[in-house]
């Protein structure tokens, strides 16, 4: 693999980071600025709101700038956010400073994309694409606990100016790294927005939307899931999340090599599997044990269907894939918004903190259910190009023998 997918894989390893590590932090936040909890959980709502419209925004402003040099801006973009929620003398100001970090988030992710599956040969982009995607999951089991034991004992300022130091590290490396690829000529943003006239482009990003989903339905009340029925101590969540991230990483990974030898199977398995694994979590959650492997295997098979989706959306969006790209990443968000909303609905109806698993297990299965219907449809389109290259050959066939 190039060393310019390292590169990438720095930049996620920072912004994967700074979505996540305020959670962790938001205590913290509250009592620095004298607001209540709901209220500095803003700071993840409003970057989470920022990903979703700043995907298709930055990567618009974008279509005229090399591939290259976007993602340094994006990454300048990033240490400037940073930097403001360390500095931020308001809680106003640190909200600012969030909602900038973020509109890098979606377009560096959806560039990014493009630029690491046209690094590699055919046959390896998803791997390429998994190899970027692995600093985003490593974050998740390194990046996020040290930046909330860094926030915890010298200040949650610290832990946001350490990872705007992180950003000038990925700024560096894409400037030293990613080669000066030249815009691919004649691609202008009317075929960046035609992409999305391609119904299997559409249904790509309607599985991942439910798809992951399905996952941020149960991992978004994992604690009181775990301290309530379970039983595990409070200090046991940090843990468990950790745990959740080596999932996303070895489900990353081995997504992104089988995506590259059989995407739509790779597909099924991940998404037929994180269904059942969902709606088994609700006997599991019960046991420690059981809990914390099914915690494991939700992160597994959830970023094992990443790799796959992603490279889906680039193929059918062949020619101008950047915005399209960049939009499934928007995707994702969508998706963690809105299961975290059902999930909360169903337990404020009173089914318990076991519920949020049933909605995550029928989103999967929704995904799975379009993931069918997405490989019917391709099957019957390329049925009639079969034929005429059939009838073809056929043809040439009976000409030679006449000849």
């Amino acid at each position: 693999m190039p060393l310019a997918l390292l590169a990438l894989a720095i930049g996620a390893f920072g912004i994967g980071t700074t979505e996540f590590v305020i959670m962790g932090l938001l205590p913290e936040v509250a009592s620095d600025y004298g607001v209540s909890i709901p209220t500095a959980g803003f700071l993840v709502t409003g970057y989470a709101l920022g990903v979703m419209f700043g995907a298709p925004l930055m990567t618009v402003l974008g279509t005229k700038v090399p591939r290259k040099r976007m993602l340094m801006l994006l990454m300048g973009l990033f240490i400037i956010g940073n930097l403001l929620s360390a500095l931020a003398p308001a809680f106003s100001v640190m909200l600012i400073g969030r909602v900038v970090a973020s509109l890098a988030h979606g377009a560096f992710f959806g560039i990014g994309s493009v630029v690491a599956a046209d690094l590699v040969a055919p046959h390896k982009r998803a791997g390429a694409i998994a190899m970027m995607f692995t600093g985003l999951t490593v974050a998740n089991v390194v990046g996020v606990p040290l930046g909330t034991l860094i926030g915890q004992s010298a200040g949650w300022r610290v832990t946001f100016a350490v990872v705007a130091a992180l950003g000038v590290v990925g700024l560096a490396g894409v400037a030293k790294l990613v080669p000066d690829v030249p815009k691919p000529e004649g691609v202008r943003l009317r075929h960046e927005v035609a992409a999305f006239k391609n119904v299997q482009v559409l249904l790509a990003m309607a599985m991942t939307v439910l798809g992951f989903g399905g996952v941020f339905a149960a991992i978004t009340y994992i604690a009181p899931m775990m301290t309530h029925v379970a039983g595990f101590a409070d200090g046991s969540v940090t843990w468990l999340l950790v745990l959740f991230g080596l999932g996303m990483v070895g489900g990353n990974l081995v997504g992104g090599k089988f995506a590259d030898r059989a995407l739509m199977p790779m597909l099924y398995i991940s998404l037929g599997a994180l269904a059942v694994v969902l709606a088994l979590f609700t006997l599991t959650a019960h046991d420690r044990i059981a809990s914390a492997v099914t915690v494991f295997l939700i992160g597994a098979l959830g970023f094992a269907t990443v790799p796959p989706l992603q490279k889906r959306v680039l193929d059918h969006a062949h020619g101008a894939p950047t915005l399209a790209s960049a939009v499934n990443i928007g995707a994702f968000n969508l998706g963690n918004a809105l299961s975290a909303w059902l999930g909360g609905v169903v337990i404020a109806a009173g089914f318990g903190y076991t519920a949020p698993n049933w909605v995550g297990a029928v989103l999967a299965g929704a995904a799975l259910l379009l993931a069918v219907l997405s490989a019917a449809l391709e099957r019957r389109e390329s049925a009639p190009a079969a034929v005429v290259a059939g009838s073809t050959a056929a043809e040439q066939r009976t000409a030679a023998v006449h000849h």
